[in-house]
């Protein structure tokens, strides 16, 4: 079981029930899903994502484990947080972060990956942490530039999404780079 991360404003916690409406509302939203590799079609779709994502358990080798973000005064669910972890061995993790719309903007994305960061190298020992990101999303290369993630590579035309090949973004960070931020 996950225990939650909490930060001054934000809870980062594993997904429920409740959160169902409220994630198919802004992950069916076409501006959000534009650059998003899961787009669901009805609340059917988020409750059974959401009822497999209950038997993840965080750090397990060949997984993705999404985490709810949520604002910590009201419960209010406001985005998701995915986090795919590879082999054992490999202490890489790679994540993806999604927003409600209405919730962009306001350091909630750069505030709830800064949480993740201290947990997946403090906590878990990870070693390097990246994003993959299409560049026509330009909000979120400035989300990974300004968490302090550098640009890797930029790999053209190198996936087929949604009927077009597209070009992909890497963003990373290593535990000794974040290490260096918060000193």
């Amino acid at each position: 079981m996950f225990a939650p991360l909490v930060t001054p404003r934000l809870t980062l916690r594993a997904l429920s029930d409740a959160d169902v409406p409220v994630m198919f509302s802004y992950r069916a939203d076409p501006a959000v899903s534009r650059y998003q590799g899961w787009e669901p079609a009805n609340l059917t779709q988020v409750q059974n994502f959401i009822d497999e994502q209950a038997a993840v358990e965080p750090d397990t080798p060949d997984t993705w484990c999404q985490l709810a973000i949520t604002i910590t005064a009201t419960g209010e669910m406001i985005g998701d947080l995915g986090l795919h972890f590879f082999a054992a061995s490999s202490r890489t993790v790679e994540l993806g972060i999604t927003l409600a719309p209405a919730y962009q903007g306001l350091g909630h994305a750069t505030e709830a990956l800064h949480a993740v960061f201290d947990h997946l190298f403090g906590t878990l020992g990870k070693h390097r942490v990246y994003g993959s990101v299409d560049p026509r999303n330009t909000a979120s290369l400035a989300l990974l530039e300004r968490v302090g993630m550098r640009k890797e590579a930029h790999l053209v035309e190198s996936l087929w999404f949604k009927g077009e090949w597209a070009d992909d973004v890497i963003y990373a960070m290593l535990a000794r780079e974040w290490e260096g931020r918060r000193a």
